[in-house]
C-alpha cells in the first residue's frame, strides 16, 4: 500500500471509530507543527495497525482501553470509551475491562477510569 493510499485508509478507519465531528476538529488544528504529527498517526495507528483484519475493532478498543488505564492517559481513555462504544462494546465488557486493570494496574488508576467511563456514558445517554 502506497503512503496516500494508507492515509485514506486510516482516515476512514478513524472517521468510524472515533466519529466524524472528534476527526474534523482534530484535522481542523492541523498547523505547521502538528501536521506531521497527524499524519502519522493517521496512517501508522489507523491506516496499518488499526486497519488490520487480524483483531476486531472491539478487540482493539478493549486493548486501548486497558492500555489507557494503564498509561494514566484520562483524555485519551475519555476518547476511547466514546470509540469503544461505537464499536460496539458494552458496557457491561468495560465494566469487566475496569475490574481487571484494578488487580494489574491499580485501584487508583481503576477507580480514575470507572469515574471517566461513567461520566462519558452519561453523556451518551443524554444524546
Amino acid at each position: 500500500m502506497h503512503e496516500r493510499e494508507r492515509y485514506e485508509q486510516g482516515l476512514k478507519v478513524r472517521r468510524k471509530v472515533l466519529g466524524e465531528q472528534y476527526v474534523q476538529k482534530s484535522l481542523a488544528r492541523r498547523n505547521d507543527f502538528n501536521e506531521a504529527f497527524q499524519d502519522l498517526i493517521t496512517r501508522y495507528a489507523w491506516g496499518e495497525v488499526w486497519s488490520r483484519p487480524e483483531l476486531s475493532k472491539q478487540t482493539r478498543s478493549m486493548i486501548t482501553l486497558a492500555m489507557m488505564v494503564t498509561l494514566n492517559r484520562p483524555e485519551e481513555f475519555r476518547l476511547h470509551v466514546k470509540a469503544a462504544l461505537n464499536n460496539g462494546v458494552k458496557r457491561e465488557e468495560i465494566r469487566e475491562i475496569l475490574l481487571q486493570a484494578a488487580i494489574y494496574f491499580g485501584v487508583p488508576a481503576a477507580n480514575a477510569a470507572f469515574h471517566a467511563a461513567e461520566e462519558v456514558m452519561k453523556e451518551k445517554a443524554k444524546r
